[in-house]
């Protein structure tokens, strides 16, 4: 079989959903591989910064593992900003989806919460409320979300900094990614 019997989902068969299973398998294990090309996409944008964004993610990457930083805490800095050019307004909800089965509820959190508490550091510049993120501050993970923002993403746009390359990365993303994805209470 090359491709499913069907052209409406309600139509098919044990058969054709067996098949999509397995080749499902295949295209999600071969995820990383994709992340990996959209994260090279990243190199020369960022326009106005000193650094792109790639060189960004890379930087807050190196900081977090040149601090002793675990392997998931690694590739969620890696990730963090992944969703900027998709998903500007929401890009930290987009890289907390693609991180949510293989990380920690905490490093989910974080990333997805990250473009508020960085606000802190510039919007008063804009005339904007820069403690907008003391809302958030019930949450067991604020802290996390802090450190996470304030030792490695807001120290990032340093273009004579000492950074890893990508291919540096690379194995322990296949490692967060490549593992099982972990269950959640509702399933």
């Amino acid at each position: 079989m090359k491709t499913v019997s069907f052209t409406e989902m309600m139509a098919g068969t044990a058969e054709d959903y067996f098949f999509l299973q397995e080749r499902d398998k295949e295209f999600v294990a071969d995820q990383p591989a994709r992340i990996i090309d959209l994260l090279r996409q990243q190199a020369n944008s960022f326009t106005g910064y000193k650094i792109d964004r790639l060189q960004h993610t890379l930087q807050t990457a190196t900081r977090a593992l040149r601090d002793g930083a675990s392997d998931e805490w690694v590739v969620a800095a890696l990730l963090h900003d992944i969703g900027d050019s998709l998903a500007a307004h929401s890009h930290g909800e987009f890289a907390a989806a693609i991180l949510r089965p293989y990380v920690s509820d905490e490093i989910v959190w974080s990333v997805r919460n990250h473009p508020i508490i960085q606000e802190h550091y510039y919007v008063h510049h804009l005339g904007q409320n820069p403690n907008r993120r003391d809302r958030l501050r019930g949450s067991p993970f604020y802290d996390a979300a802090l450190n996470f923002c304030e030792r490695w993403d807001q120290a990032s746009f340093d273009p004579d900094y000492d950074t890893l390359a990508l291919a540096e990365f690379e194995p322990v993303l296949w490692k967060v990614l490549g593992r099982p994805p972990r269950a959640y209470p509702e399933d």
